[in-house]
């Protein structure tokens, strides 16, 4: 894989501390002249092999992957522009902000034969490919409860009246895209597509500071609690008419779980092998790319767009309209 990174903002840094582990051929940083310093302490630290600052320039080059790590608004146009230019793309999560824009993403993909994979960390999490192996053992599923409430420190600027892009509607912020997606994304990952989605949120100056998404399917229901404007203990459960999985640490990067009968027999699964929750995907992202795995391409894409309309469906119940939304 030569591989372009696109920013330097929180998710690229976070992605840092193992970036030198995975098996890239070539790598190259896309930066903005006011982050030309810290850009070139990136670069320098990681062996980038060119920073560009034109992103035209950049899709002229021998990079055959993008990975789009820009503010969620940007996600679309800037894989779009790599789709078009042949280049196989990485998305951050949320993929895009709304389903439209991903259905043109995919048709662009599809044409030129191209990869489009988004990068949700819970899905190729041990853990959690565990609990989907087990989960048979906790019989029929009747409630499944998440809850990710962690404080924003960019919330205290907002009620200042200092608008920053995780909580502006412009940029396609807000508690369900940032947080409660990778809610979605657990139990929409196990279950697939719900009947049903209801989201009672709290919207102030245009945006869900937090929101309770309930999911209907049929036979059993989902709550998931995502907040950015106050915390609690964060905890996922899954009860089945067998017995119950629980899990205290924020799914996104879990590690380890308990699993418990009726009887009162449990289990606890922790992953053989700690290491930073992004490692598990990218590794996964260069497999697929470097072998051409359309069939595992296509089932996560699924996966993609089931929650992408979903959080769609979402918003318009909340009555949270983007910029993006309008843009045709």
């Amino acid at each position: 894989m030569k591989l372009a990174v696109l920013g330097t903002g929180k998710i690229v840094l976070d992605l840092m501390n193992i970036f030198d582990q995975f098996p890239i051929e070539k790598k190259v940083l896309l930066a903005t002249r006011h982050s030309v310093e810290k850009a070139e302490k990136l670069a320098a630290e990681h062996n980038f092999d060119h920073i560009y600052y034109d992103y035209d320039e950049l899709l002229t080059s021998d990079v055959d992957t993008v990975y789009v790590a820009l503010p969620n608004h940007l996600h679309y146009a800037f894989a779009k522009k790599a789709l078009e230019a042949n280049k196989h793309v990485i998305i951050e999560k949320p993929i895009t902000a709304n389903y439209r824009e991903l259905e043109e993403l995919i048709k662009i993909a599809k044409e030129k034969h191209l990869m489009i994979i988004e990068a949700v960390t819970v899905h190729y999490l041990p853990a959690y490919l565990n609990i989907k192996e087990h989960l048979p053992e906790l019989g029929h599923v009747r409630i499944v409860s998440m809850n990710y409430s962690q404080y924003s420190s960019r919330y205290d600027a907002f009620k200042a009246g200092t608008i920053l892009p995780a909580f502006d509607y412009h940029k396609a912020g807000g508690a369900l895209m940032d947080l409660n997606v990778y809610n979605l994304n657990f139990v929409i990952g196990l279950f697939g597509e719900p009947k049903h989605i209801g989201y009672q949120a709290n919207v102030q100056k245009g945006i869900d500071t937090s929101g309770i998404a309930t999911l209907d399917y049929g036979d059993f229901k989902a709550v998931c609690i995502g907040a950015k404007d106050c915390k609690a203990p964060v905890m996922s459960t899954i009860e089945g008419d067998e017995g119950f999985v629980a899990i205290n640490t924020p799914v996104n990067g879990m590690q380890a779980y308990h699993e418990e009968d009726n009887k009162g027999t449990g289990r606890d699964f922790t992953s053989d092998v700690k290491t930073h929750r992004m490692y598990y995907e990218f590794m996964e992202f260069i497999r697929m790319i470097d072998e051409q795995d359309y069939d595992k391409m296509n089932e996560m894409l699924e996966i993609s767009k089931a929650v992408s309309r979903t959080m769609e469906k979402a918003r318009k119940e909340a009555g949270i309209v983007f910029d993006n939304d309008h843009q045709e």
